[in-house]
């Protein structure tokens, strides 16, 4: 099952088990459970410390079961846990072999001290890149906690499953068989739901926070950037964003950041979050802006970012990066469909669709490329663009043409997604030539129409907003609020590109030091009056 640079990779890693683990197999007549089993079996003869039990009880079947028999924690995975979630399944042998699990110890205390007994179930999809992050978490939690159990479970391997329960985006997190959340959560944001009151104490830790010198809202490449930048000056230097990384972690692949001939989102937020640490960047997360306030309107002279928490935060400048989102269609359906087949991310939720007819909104670069991925998972694929060119890279294109389940449709405005109450079923579009209204049967709708900047927590405050709600800033990167600057995909500059945003974000950050050497702090103003 693995290969040998890969066994030689992973002996290494099981090196670091301290206590026993056993792997408890449940399995049946199916090509996954033999492939379950030669997995298991590869693993077991990397160390004296695995063993194999193949009579496991579980109902679902084939199930790997990652065992601590000493503290009796417990971590399943239901399918093959290769892909993405091989790491996952790293991991989970050795935080259930008694390796350290890198997270601070209050949070280890906080998780240990849960009392309710959680069955948590997390659908993926192997090819999912926002699903190990959800999955890890909650074996962190299993790992650590012997009330809760996880269990990932491959759609693509459990598709009765997945239909029986409406399943169409991922990953979907069920606890106690309620649905839990889908789409990318944090660890953190996963113990604000489970824990009662954990939001309230880390905003109160958070009003406690000394002023910053250089705050960076949002965590994307631009603020990274800027915080690196900053950081190298000496100054205090906080980042505070939902989640580090942004809409880069939804991006699968990069093959135009300069010097990189290829990488994953993923990987790209990785060395940004581990370079920014380096420098002692105080990262704040699972925190949303809400509103910022002048500090000429502030009793202590600092800028004001208030959090959704109820938090304050306190600066004497502000870098905001806080990026874009995907454009929605704003038709009729689309909101009641959303995860229903209405999907925006084709790499995590296009496996869910396999063998059916699917659509790709929009022909830019993001939807040629997502059209030409889905190809190779799905039956057929057709892409509506609203103009009668596409905008997508030459490439790209001659791709898309040169694979037969692809048709692409130009002068197509999307009027409506069709649905039968639980799921989409089809779509509606005008033909902008003839003004022939038209429908589609298919399952899924994949849009890809550009993007949304996030900048609606400014809004009514004195830092300006162009028509189409970016923020204008000016050749030094300054908004019109004093000592406030923004870089990134949320402000007037045009190219919204990772390479450039890093370089708006490292603009803006030296924009800011000129602003502070050239402005005492509230409290050296203080002591001269």
């Amino acid at each position: 099952m693995l290969d040998q640079a890969m066994k030689q990779q992973l002996k290494s890693y099981l090196e670091n088990l301290k206590t026993e683990v056993q792997l408890v197999l449940s399995l049946d007549d199916s090509d996954t459970a033999s492939k379950l089993h030669q997995l298991a079996t590869d693993i077991a003869s990397l160390s004296s410390k695995v063993s194999v039990i193949e009579t496991g009880t579980s109902a679902r079947k084939p199930v790997m079961e990652v065992v601590n028999p000493t503290k009796g924690t417990s971590i399943n995975f239901a399918g093959l846990p290769m892909g993405h979630e091989f790491t996952s399944l790293v991991l989970a042998l050795l935080h259930s072999g008694g390796h350290p699990i890198k997270l601070e110890q209050d949070v280890i205390d906080q998780i240990a001290e849960l009392d309710s007994d959680l069955n948590v179930e997390v659908f993926i999809s192997l090819s999912c890149q926002n699903c190990p992050e959800v999955v890890q978490s909650f074996n962190m939690m299993s790992a650590i906690n012997p009330r809760i159990k996880t269990t990932m479970i491959d759609g693509a391997a459990f598709q009765d499953e997945v239909k029986s329960r409406d399943i169409m985006a991922v990953p979907s997190v069920f606890v106690n068989g309620e649905l839990f959340g889908q789409g990318r959560m944090s660890l953190a944001e996963i113990l604000n739901k489970v824990d009662t009151g954990a939001a309230e104490k880390k905003a109160q830790k958070l009003n406690d926070q000394k002023p910053f010198d250089v705050l960076v809202v949002g965590g994307g490449p631009a603020g990274s950037s800027a915080a690196i930048y900053a950081a190298r000056k000496g100054i205090r230097t906080g980042i505070v964003a939902e989640r580090f990384g942004g809409q880069v972690m939804d991006t699968m692949a990069i093959e135009n950041f300069i010097s990189v001939k290829a990488t994953t989102g993923p990987k790209l937020v990785a060395s940004l979050e581990e370079h920014v640490k380096e420098y002692g960047v105080e990262v704040i997360t699972e925190q949303r802006a809400a509103n910022i306030i002048d500090a000429a309107e502030t009793k202590d002279g600092y800028i004001h970012v208030e959090l959704e928490s109820g938090a304050v935060l306190k600066a004497r400048s502000v870098i905001t990066s806080t990026g874009a989102r995907w454009r929605e269609m704003n038709v009729p359906g689309e909101q009641e469909y959303r995860n229903k087949g209405v999907a925006y991310c084709p790499h995590c939720d296009g496996p869910l669709f396999k063998g059916k007819r699917t659509a790709v909104i929009g022909g830019g670069n993001s939807g040629i490329e997502a059209a030409i991925d889905l190809a190779g998972i799905v039956e057929h694929v057709t892409v509506l663009e609203f103009a009668d060119t596409l905008r997508a890279d030459q490439v790209l294109i001659d791709k898309a043409n040169s694979l037969p389940n692809i048709d692409i449709i130009k002068m197509a405005q999307t009027t409506q997604v069709i649905g039968d109450g639980t799921r989409v079923t089809g779509l509606e579009y005008k033909d902008r030539e003839t003004d022939e209204i038209k429908q589609i049967e298919l399952a899924g709708i994949f849009v890809q129409i550009g993007l949304m900047p996030n900048s609606e927590w400014l809004k009514g405050t004195k830092v300006e907003l162009s028509p189409r709600g970016e923020i204008e800033v000016n050749a030094h990167s300054a908004t019109s609020m004093n000592g406030v600057f923004a870089a990134g995909d949320v402000t007037t500059v045009p190219y919204k590109q990772i390479i450039i945003a890093m370089g708006e974000g490292a603009k803006a950050s030296l924009g800011a030091f000129d602003y502070l050497i050239r402005n005492p702090a509230p409290e050296a103003v203080a002591e001269t009056v």
